[in-house]
């Protein structure tokens, strides 16, 4: 299926019938993770703590610590903010959504003697990345034009034929390019593009209308809300080895649903209404459904009394996803008939089109430390901790492989093939750090804690990303109840690009994300 590519300049001209894009990878890998309000009050930082439900998410060895069980609930409001930069215009738009944190519960116990102390299970769920944002830019662009981008396509594929720009030859007819039908057929159907004068069929060639208007400097305005997130439900298992030595797993099984509605305005900036260019408008809807399959594992050390170290390993997650997807241009060219309008869906029997791919994100490899101050058996006698973690993930070590039922044909392979390409050309290894502390006052806890995600982006055309979580919280513990609030701070920085060019040159919105996060962990012992 037709769709922008944001990522990589690579993938600019590709011809190519699919929805999926280098963006996807980063995407569905580069977030900060969930936890309960204890965790994430601490930075998320929890790799040698243990303790916590969270673990069967993080370090799986953690839930060893458990010699009785935990039952919790963890709803959260989150409220975010982005700030958009395009061609020296600034624009805010705000996005607000309920969720759930972690819950689930944890079942440990064992008879405190023998190699093996004690043992725990876990039935657990986590939104692991949250989609939810709306992002709005606009300026003023003297140098290219979106409409450009359908101009490329069609000389790379050397086309002269206008029937078989407008997809109006036979869908059998080899010369029918089923890519079109979801951009450039609708652009030249509602003439935003339109052949050259004095060329005949056959031997067309074909120019942009709004292209022509450069020199006044074209209106360009996105619009772009995404939704939903990636839910994991896990099950894990952990065991204590005399009280030195914790391991543990965890199966996942995260559920994701993504989707985006785009819509991109290109408007004549000036009065005159008789340089046969308005405005043109592009449409998009796409809708990502799957669920994917995970292991992770790790290990926790007690070398002296009060410090612990951790180790833990997550496997790539392999993900069955489906695309759903649909374009539309709207276009007024000042000919006395109004605006015209041209559907993809038209092409394809009235509805979305729609494709079968799998995709595997990097592995993830977490090392971690923390410093318990008073640290012996009874835990209601510890006084705080301080913790740390490091996690290493190489981003370029996604891929997109074909649906192995219904995607089998070389075009498919041959297009994911350059996509990988394209995604190890875009992205890099990163480093995340976490770290935080808590002080227990009996029965009341106080924490703060700050995270950092690196840069994935090798900046090829001045990709930067970044992101900074601050957060603090409060917490209590009596008689089998606990009730742990916290408030995490988001400070994210980005970039996105409406359209990319081959022979001209084009501009990327900077994106600054600031997020308000509540989230409020409730619990018993079981």
């Amino acid at each position: 299926m037709k769709k922008i590519l944001f990522t990589a300049t690579v993938l600019a001209s590709i011809n190519t019938l699919y929805a999926q894009e280098p963006a996807d990878a980063l995407r569905y890998s580069w977030y900060a993770p969930g936890g309960s309000a204890r965790i994430q009050a601490v930075g998320g930082a929890m790799g040698s703590l243990g303790g916590d439900i969270t673990a069967t998410f993080m370090n799986p060895a953690g839930l060893a610590f458990y010699k009785t069980g935990d039952f919790i609930l963890s709803p959260a409001y989150r409220l975010g903010n982005t700030k958009s930069s395009y061609l020296s215009r600034t624009e805010k738009e705000k996005a607000q959504k309920f969720t759930w944190g972690t819950t689930g519960f944890v079942i440990g116990g064992g008879d405190g003697r023998g190699n093996v102390r004690n043992a725990a299970f876990s039935i657990a769920y986590n939104r692991t990345a949250d989609f939810n944002s709306k992002v709005l830019y606009r300026g003023q662009n003297n140098q290219s034009s979106f409409s450009q981008k359908f101009l490329e396509e069609i000389a790379k594929n050397g086309d002269r034929d206008a029937n078989v720009v407008s997809s109006s030859v036979d869908p059998n007819d080899p010369r029918f390019n089923y890519n079109y039908t979801f951009g450039t057929s609708l652009a030249f159907n509602t003439y935003w593009i339109d052949t050259v004068g004095g060329s005949t069929n056959g031997n067309f060639q074909f120019q942009s209308r709004s292209a022509n208007l450069l020199s006044s400097g074209l209106l360009q305005q996105n619009s772009l809300t995404t939704s939903g997130g990636i839910d994991e439900i896990a099950l894990g298992l952990a065991a204590n080895i005399q009280d030195k030595l914790m391991f543990g797993g965890s199966f996942g099984v995260p559920i994701l649903h993504y989707k985006k509605e785009n819509e991109f305005l290109e408007a004549d900036p000036t009065t005159n209404f008789n340089n046969h260019f308005n405005y043109g408008m592009f449409n998009e809807s796409l809708t990502t459904t799957g669920v994917g399959i995970n292991l992770k594992a790790g290990l926790i050390y007690k070398p002296a009394e009060f410090w612990r170290v951790g180790l833990a390993i997550h496997s790539p997650t392999l993900y069955s996803l489906t695309d759903r997807y649909e374009s539309s241009i709207t276009a007024d060219v000042e000919d006395g008939h109004g605006a015209t309008t041209d559907y993809s869906k038209d092409y394809n029997n009235g509805e979305p089109s729609k494709f079968k791919y799998s995709y595997t994100t990097p592995y993830r490899v977490i090392g971690s430390i923390s410093y318990v101050i008073r640290e012996i058996q009874d835990v209601t006698k510890q006084r705080g901790f301080l913790t740390a973690d490091v996690e290493y993930i190489n981003y370029k070590a996604s891929s997109f492989s074909p649906d192995a039922e219904t995607n089998t044909d070389q075009g498919t392979k041959n297009y994911l093939k350059q996509l990988n390409k394209a995604v190890d050309n875009a992205y890099k290894g990163a480093f995340n750090f976490r770290a935080g502390g808590e002080l227990k006052f009996t029965t009341v806890m106080v924490r703060l804690g700050a995270a950092y995600y690196g840069n994935p982006y090798k900046d090829i055309h001045g990709e930067k990303g970044s992101k900074l979580n601050l957060s603090g919280g409060l917490g209590y513990r009596n008689k089998g109840v606990f009730v742990d609030l916290t408030y995490v701070h988001s400070l994210n920085k980005d970039v996105h690009f409406a359209y990319r060019l081959a022979n001209a040159p084009y501009f990327g919105a900077n994106l600054k994300n600031s997020a308000s996060n509540i989230l409020l962990t409730v619990g018993f012992k079981i």
